[in-house]
């Protein structure tokens, strides 16, 4: 059985994590993703640990809310969870991360 995560950045980078597979799985969207981001194929797996990295993916899905609600779909999410995601993996000092 896996363990629940609670801490708001780990669940940030799943969704992010999630939004990556999401993109990954339409190559029109990919390519579109990799001429924005200007990584290729191969470092997008190591690319796909980066916090910043995930951030831009997440900026990727939030600028259309058709991709937003087709992933939220996909994902099975609520968009405002997505965009709370989005909101986390952005800003580095976000309150409810500091103790």
């Amino acid at each position: 059985m896996k363990k629940p995560v609670h801490n708001p950045r780990e669940v940030a980078e799943i969704v992010a994590i999630q939004a990556l597979s999401f993109i990954a799985g339409d190559p029109e969207r990919l390519g579109l993703f990799l001429a924005e981001t200007g990584i290729g194929p191969d470092t997008l797996r190591k690319s796909a640990s980066d916090p910043k990295f995930l951030a831009s993916v997440l900026d990727f899905v939030m600028r259309d809310d058709a991709t937003v609600k087709a992933f939220s779909d996909a994902a099975k999410l609520h968009p405002t969870n997505v965009a709370a995601a989005h909101q986390v993996l952005c800003d580095p000092a976000w309150e409810r991360d500091v103790p």
